[in-house]
């Protein structure tokens, strides 16, 4: 279960049965970008933890070019 937690509730939801890859991360990271706003409007800031699939070659250049 991978939620994506605002102060207005979930914006985004997905589950899985298996582990994340790269590829099944920017499936999801492109999903909740289109219900994110532009800074510095609510809901405009992504913050992620440390885990290995937050880390792929590309994404920040997929969540600026929003």
């Amino acid at each position: 279960i991978l939620p994506a937690i605002s102060l207005d509730g979930v914006l985004h939801l997905d589950i899985i049965t298996r582990s994340w890859t790269a590829t099944e991360f920017e499936k999801y990271i492109d999903l909740l970008l289109d219900v994110m706003n532009p800074w510095p409007q609510r809901n405009s800031v992504l913050v992620m933890d440390n885990a290995s699939v937050h880390h792929f070659e590309g994404l920040r250049d997929i969540v600026e070019a929003r």
